[in-house]
């Protein structure tokens, strides 16, 4: 059975035209997650429109406005499985105007595919969602030189590529030598599930190969319980029945609990997944529970459930390190945009600029900037409209991220690295 292998979300990031969607597209091919017969229905649609090479990109841009302009835009969902795990792949768009939805892939992966070109090696894209991946906290890298059939398969390119590459990641603190680099061709099937003879120098892993030797996340169940509220039910001869994903800790049967921000308690009477009641839930769990003392009006979407003696966190204010996705002109301060964290959308006003950070390097570049721009990373203080939960990012990380939306775009994304706790009446 699928289902009992673990799972793993995997974000393919990379500069445009690298070859992302060709890379998952042939990814899901191989592993048998896509017929033959709908690759030959995508062969002889690409070849009707001039672009003969996208068939294996077309399995993911099955929207029609992205096979006319050739580039993926949304971010779409495909499972497949390998010897060790089934994977979700986040397909990242890599265009310039799409990096905001990138942000909503990465933020849920457990590692990434970095797609980079042979014959181009590293553009500034590249370099973006390097440092995106490493903010939204993506531990583990598979670095794919790909394209190699245009540079005739040449060692010294792929060793030039790989050079750049490590720089990039070092600048970052991400840890090169733990990555493993490979020279790929996507479109032909180089090195992704079957070695080639066009490749004699290289002795590493195919991609599928690679994929297997990355690390299962660990559950976080040391941590405190924190559960964010999706839905709240009420339904008759039960009571109140919330509904939301566990993501660090235990919950268990005959707890008693409080609901952050509404301060409400009550104890756990059941919990039950997939239809059937468990005993206990554990971080990745989705769950639906009853609650002994909590009426369905009391607790919302947006609330976090926690134990008694460790509630979440709900910030009066809190200092958030952000890098500036996209905005068209500039982020004052003042600006209250809505703020995405966990389940809960909250309109936050940026109440001070504090620091202005190199994006390749952290480094500050600048004290108490008038203004962030598209591509700022910077340290910044925010104060939520009405009490949110939050937790510092060192403490509870996965309870830490955030993404800031407006005009119907993301914005930014960050994570908190301090906070000062509302005192709840």
């Amino acid at each position: 059975m699928a289902s009992e292998k673990p799972h793993m979300n995997l974000a393919v990031i990379g500069h445009i035209d690298h070859g992302k969607s060709t890379t998952v597209g042939r990814l899901l091919f191989e592993t048998g997650a896509v017929p033959q017969h709908v690759i030959d229905g995508y062969r002889k649609e690409a070849e009707s429109k001039g672009k003969g090479t996208f068939e294996f990109a077309w399995v993911m841009d099955n929207l029609k406005e992205e096979r006319d302009r050739g580039i993926t835009i949304d971010i779409a969902h495909k499972r497949f499985d390998t010897a060790k795990f089934y994977f979700t792949i986040v397909d990242c768009p890599g265009h310039r105007d799409f990096v905001k939805n990138m942000i909503t892939g990465a933020s849920q992966a457990d590692a990434a595919v970095l797609v980079v070109s042979g014959p181009d090696g590293v553009q500034e894209q590249t370099k973006e969602h390097v440092f995106l991946a490493r903010t939204l906290g993506i531990q583990q890298l598979i670095i794919l030189v790909n394209k190699m059939d245009a540079v005739n398969f040449d060692q010294k390119k792929f060793e030039a590529v790989k050079a750049d590459v490590t720089n990039l990641l070092k600048m970052v603190a991400y840890k090169p030598d733990d990555m493993l680099f490979i020279p790929a061709s996507a479109f032909q099937g180089v090195n992704i599930a079957k070695k080639s003879d066009k490749t004699p120098w290289y002795k590493g892993p195919t991609l599928l190969e690679a994929l297997d030797t990355l690390k299962e996340p660990e559950k976080p169940t040391a941590l405190p319980l924190r559960l964010p509220i999706q839905d709240v039910y009420s339904i008759s001869g039960i009571g109140t029945v919330p509904v939301g994903r566990v993501e660090t800790g235990i919950m268990k049967k005959g707890m008693n609990v409080i609901f952050m921000p509404a301060n409400k308690t009550g104890e756990i009477k059941s919990i039950e997944m997939h239809h059937e009641e468990i005993p206990q839930a554990v971080p990745g769990d989705n769950v639906g529970f009853n609650v002994r003392g909590i009426a369905k009006n009391d607790i919302r979407r947006g609330d976090v459930l926690g134990p008694v003696d460790s509630p979440p966190a709900v910030a009066d204010e809190f200092t958030a390190q952000i890098v500036v996705l996209y905005h068209p002109s500039a982020i004052t301060v003042g600006y209250t945009p809505v703020f995405h964290c966990h389940t809960a959308q909250v309109a936050c006003t940026i109440t001070e600029l504090k620091k202005k950070l190199d994006p390749k390097t952290g480094q500050v570049k600048e004290e108490n900037p008038t203004f962030l721009k598209t591509g700022d990373a910077a340290i910044v203080v925010i104060k939520p409209s009405r009490p949110m939960v939050i937790e510092r990012i060192k403490e509870i990380p996965q309870m830490g991220r955030f993404a800031i939306r407006d005009m119907g775009s993301t914005i930014a994304a960050g994570m908190c690295i301090d906070l000062v706790q509302k005192q709840l009446r």
